[in-house]
């Protein structure tokens, strides 16, 4: 059954870094576009990076910018989502999907909270 889990979460302090990933089960991530999306409480889900599958093209949201890293190795899992200079506004849940062929996979999410 293909599957999409995200690890890394946790709980770090303004101006920490953390590192999140995203794994696939069942079939392998180099053939879709992978993207990080996160929803704070009492938001909507907003869309945080992206890396296309085809040229490698790499999108960030404007409030990540120079901040966040995304990566990908395209002989394996996972994708990398690395998180720098964070701030009590990144704390939400961040979620991974993977795109192509018009199949869409999610993750459950895991939890990134930036606290004091």
């Amino acid at each position: 059954q293909e599957q999409l889990v995200e690890s890394g979460g946790g709980l770090v302090q303004p101006g920490g870094s953390l590192r999140i990933s995203c794994a696939a089960s069942g079939f392998t991530l180099d053939a879709y576009t992978v993207g990080w999306f996160r929803q704070a409480p009492g938001k909507e889900r907003e869309g945080v990076s992206c890396v296309s599958n085809k040229d490698g093209t790499i999108y960030y949201g404007d409030s990540v910018k120079g901040r966040f890293t995304i990566s990908r190795d395209n002989a394996k899992n996972p994708v990398y989502l690395q998180m720098n200079s964070l701030k009590p506004e990144d704390t939400a849940v961040y979620y991974c999907n993977a795109y192509a062929y018009g199949m869409s996979y999610w993750g459950k999410g895991t939890l990134v909270t930036v606290s004091s």
